[in-house]
């Protein structure tokens, strides 16, 4: 029985499997899932797909790609109710000619805010080469709505937080929630006394970033607070552009780093 945690799959669903395999995952261990499922590699929809029947012992946690999914498919839900298109969501047409009218409205109104919408064109994707639907993207939409931002555990007397980007307990709750999605250098200011914090959103392998280390997970370890910082995003995705660029997987039993 033992609690593994990955971060930052990013559409790699080959690579996640073999991880899997790597770890010889099962039934009687857990998995904790820091977020970013999707965007950028070419396998998103396998992940989608794969989180709505994941097993009870795989715990997902939402990252900031997952946010941005979710705000996409809202603009369009909102841009299809103020416009009374009153769009057949269970048309891939349909919802095609939708995600058109959105672009379209943005660049004729909101130019500055395009790039926001849909950034790396995921749900184009979904829509255009996948052949899905509004009616999909709702369903995952609602899936990740469910997934909280950070999870707390214990292994061999030893507390555990993972989360995203990183973990704080200061501010608002929306603040709080924010760092676990989007925090960058400050995540390794923050955490809790005596505990350790497992984070990705930052790849390790890109110099001049806080947390480069060639490609391996990096960790600091805070003194006065007695609180380790991990992040174990190691830029999988990025494979195409990095020798370096990997999967990770740690093992909190031990700490023990597994690379594919």
């Amino acid at each position: 029985m033992s609690k593994y945690v990955i971060g930052d799959i990013h559409g790699c669903y080959d690579e996640f499997c073999e991880m899997l395999s790597v770890i010889r995952f099962s039934e009687a261990d857990t998995l904790i899932c820091l977020g970013d499922y999707i965007v950028r590699g070419s396998q998103s929809l396998d992940m989608l797909e794969w989180l709505e029947n994941k097993p009870d012992n795989v715990i997902t946690l939402r990252g900031n790609h997952e946010q941005e999914f979710v705000t996409s498919v809202e603009v369009m839900l909102r841009t299809d109710k103020l416009a009374t298109l009153n769009t057949d969501i269970l048309s891939n047409k349909n919802s095609q000619a939708l995600y058109e009218t959105v672009i379209y409205y943005l660049e004729q109104k909101s130019p500055e805010l395009i790039m926001f919408f849909d950034a790396y064109r995921t749900i184009r994707d979904l829509l255009f080469k996948k052949d899905k639907t509004i009616n999909d993207l709702i369903r995952w939409s609602e899936m990740i709505e469910k997934m909280p931002y950070f999870y707390e555990t214990s292994v061999g007397g030893k507390s555990y937080i993972a989360a995203h980007a990183g973990y704080t307990d200061k501010g608002s709750k929306a603040e709080r929630e924010n760092f676990c999605l989007f925090a960058r250098e400050e995540s390794v200011e923050h955490g809790r006394d005596n505990c350790t914090i497992i984070a990705g959103h930052t790849p390790t392998i890109i110099e001049g970033e806080f947390a480069y280390n060639d490609g391996k997970v990096f960790r600091y370890y805070d003194k006065q607070h007695n609180c380790t910082f991990y992040n174990i995003d190691c830029g999988c995705v990025f494979r195409h552009k990095y020798d370096n660029a990997r999967l990770a997987c740690i093992r909190l039993e031990d700490e023990k780093v597994f690379y594919l």
